[in-house]
């Protein structure tokens, strides 16, 4: 099964994925756990590029193409071959961020990016994808308390740039009905791993 986890900046998705995991490992899951842009040697190479502060000069569909890559290369090297041996792959951001950021953010279009991604999967789609939502004005204060993440060239971006991210995902899982599951990140951390990790389970219990 593969599980994609999504969201706005400062959601606090590795929080609740990290309690999930625990118990799926508990229970005797074989679970792969990986992000993107990265998760293998050149992959992670790419995503130093895209998120590079300096690189402010990135022009837009180079950005969107380099994602692409990254995630071509994660899939080959590391998902795909996961997935055969029938382990649970569980991805800190998919093709979705993409949507949302390249195409909705940036203006590049929802469409016009999904195909370059359709292109770079071969139609790599997941089985459950969990968007967390939330407010940017709370994410991006939350990243600003938190002095031990890591900032990178996306988070500087204008708040409106992230309303913007925030309305892409709400429409994607309107679009994608049966994969998406939203869950609201502004409840306590306790609440939203319990309920992170009970819709993983009713997926995987299917």
């Amino acid at each position: 099964m593969f599980i994609t986890i999504e969201g706005p900046e400062g959601s606090g998705k590795t929080t609740a994925v990290d309690t999930a995991v625990k118990e799926l490992e508990k229970m005797g899951y074989q679970i792969v756990r990986t992000r993107e842009p990265g998760g293998t040697p050149i992959a992670e190479q790419i995503r130093n590029v895209i998120l590079d502060k300096n690189n402010t000069a990135m022009d837009q569909r180079t950005e969107a193409l380099l994602y692409a890559a990254s995630r071509r290369q994660h899939l080959v090297e590391k998902v795909w071959p996961a997935l055969k041996e029938g382990k649970i792959v569980i991805c800190d951001r998919y093709l979705d961020s993409s949507l949302a950021y390249q195409g909705g953010a940036r203006g590049l279009g929802i469409d016009n990016i999904l195909s370059v991604n359709n292109f770079a999967t071969e139609g790599t789609f997941p089985d459950l994808t969990l968007l967390f939502d939330l407010q940017p004005e709370l994410g991006l204060a939350r990243i600003a308390a938190n002095s031990n993440r890591e900032v990178n060239r996306l988070d500087l971006e204008k708040l409106d740039f992230h309303r913007k991210v925030r309305e892409t995902f709400l429409e994607l899982a309107k679009r994608y009905p049966e994969r998406f599951v939203v869950i609201d990140a502004s409840q306590n951390r306790e609440e939203v791993a319990k309920k992170t990790l009970e819709v993983m389970l009713s997926r995987i219990c299917k």
